[in-house]
């Protein structure tokens, strides 16, 4: 079981910043991959970015060149740096891990508000 525990979401004006971070119970070594996705009420829950247990990092095509994820292993954490946030950026974020064990685990989520 990987109980993942997000924080940092907020209220933030169009072009501000904001940093999410993830928590996990377990050691990140023993996860596949670890990355966000958002989600607005009436849509499907979208990638945002992953971050592989080697580093290698894939991106949502509307974040590209904004949000950056990276992994703290000693930490067992994984942050979302977002960068010139949106509007269309609103949405709530959850923090996702992808065992070894090929189980998906979710975090309760976070809402992020980016108003124009």
């Amino acid at each position: 079981q990987v109980h993942l525990v997000e924080s940092g979401g907020g209220l933030v004006q169009a072009g501000g910043s904001l940093r999410l971070s993830c928590a996990a119970s377990v050691s990140i070594f023993s996860i596949k991959t670890m990355g966000w996705y958002r989600q607005v009420p009436g849509k499907q829950r979208e990638l945002v970015a992953v971050i592989t247990s080697a580093g290698m990092r894939n991106y949502g095509d509307s974040v590209k060149g904004r949000f950056t994820i990276s992994k703290d292993n000693a930490k067992n954490t994984v942050t979302l740096q977002m960068n010139s946030l949106e509007p269309e950026d609103t949405a709530v974020y959850y923090c996702n891990a992808f065992h070894w064990s090929d189980v998906d685990y979710w975090g309760q989520g976070t809402q992020v508000t980016v108003s124009s």
